[in-house]
């Protein structure tokens, strides 16, 4: 019987117990509940903190690298983005020289300052196939391929006007090198492969900038200023370019030859020529 008595006190102690539990937990007429919850101890946040900064490390020394890949692929087709400065020309000079490639072709738009489309000699393109003819390469070798398009996505456009001379002309093209400045190479290389097709294999060349170390690019602020450019960049090509689809390239590439007549081979109309 004491037993008893004693069961029911210690229930019934229990239940005010969780009533007061209750009561606290609840604020402002119930607008606020406490409730208990399952949080990291300090174990778990020490180990989450050296994953972090293990992450942050690696990407910091590893993004110039990354960006500035060289990934030669056998070719004997160059191309030459014609906005690079002339330390780059020379280096792509020299490369055309000492490789077996039979044609070098120059891309870019309207040179900066002009305000927009001129004429084909007042291009990257055509300022690329000078330099490199004042270095040294046959003329007869050195192809301009002037892209028309100033502002946004002036890399793909490049590689849109590429691809639409390459067609007009009738030349299958099955692996191409590219010589651009070091951290434009990843976006190059992806988006001229974007524009080209998987049956064009592109292989890229970056070449240094002199204007920083890249070995400890962030002292500089050219260097951090293209680190961040780039990387913002090449996120966008990957993840958010909205120029992926057939008909866009379609429309680009008949807007590239529509500009140029000279693209056009026996007056065919651009319909015949992209496929």
């Amino acid at each position: 019987m004491i037993a008893g008595n004693e069961v029911r006190e210690k229930a019934v102690q229990i239940d005010r117990q969780a009533k007061q539990v209750k009561d606290h937990s609840v604020r402002l007429g119930g607008l606020l509940v406490r409730r208990f919850r399952w949080t990291l101890s300090m174990r778990a946040k020490l180990l989450l903190l050296g994953l972090l900064v293990t992450i942050s490390v690696v990407t910091f020394f590893g993004i110039y690298p990354f960006l500035a890949v060289t990934h030669r692929v056998d070719a004997n087709v160059l191309v030459v983005e014609g906005w690079i400065d002339r330390n780059a020309i020379q280096v792509a000079a020299e490369e055309f020289n000492t490789h077996r490639y039979t044609r070098v072709f120059t891309t870019g738009g309207p040179v900066a300052g002009k305000g927009g489309y001129v004429n084909d000699f007042q291009t990257s393109a055509s300022v690329g196939a000078e330099l490199l003819e004042k270095a040294g390469l046959p003329a007869g070798r050195v192809q301009m391929v002037p892209s028309h398009v100033i502002g946004r996505d002036r890399t793909y456009s490049s590689a849109i006007a590429l691809r639409a001379w390459l067609r007009a002309h009738d030349m299958q093209v099955q692996a191409i090198n590219i010589v651009t400045e070091d951290v434009h190479a990843r976006r190059t290389c992806l988006l001229f492969q974007k524009a080209l097709g998987p049956e064009t294999r592109v292989g890229i060349i970056a070449v240094p900038n002199r204007d920083y170390d890249a070995r400890r690019w962030w002292l500089y602020s050219q260097g951090v200023e293209a680190i961040i450019d780039e990387s913002v960049g090449y996120i966008y090509a990957r993840l958010l370019f909205p120029l992926t689809g057939r008909e866009q390239d379609r429309a680009d590439a008949r807007d590239a030859l529509r500009k140029d007549k000279t693209y056009l081979p026996d007056c065919q109309p651009p319909d015949a020529l992209i496929r």
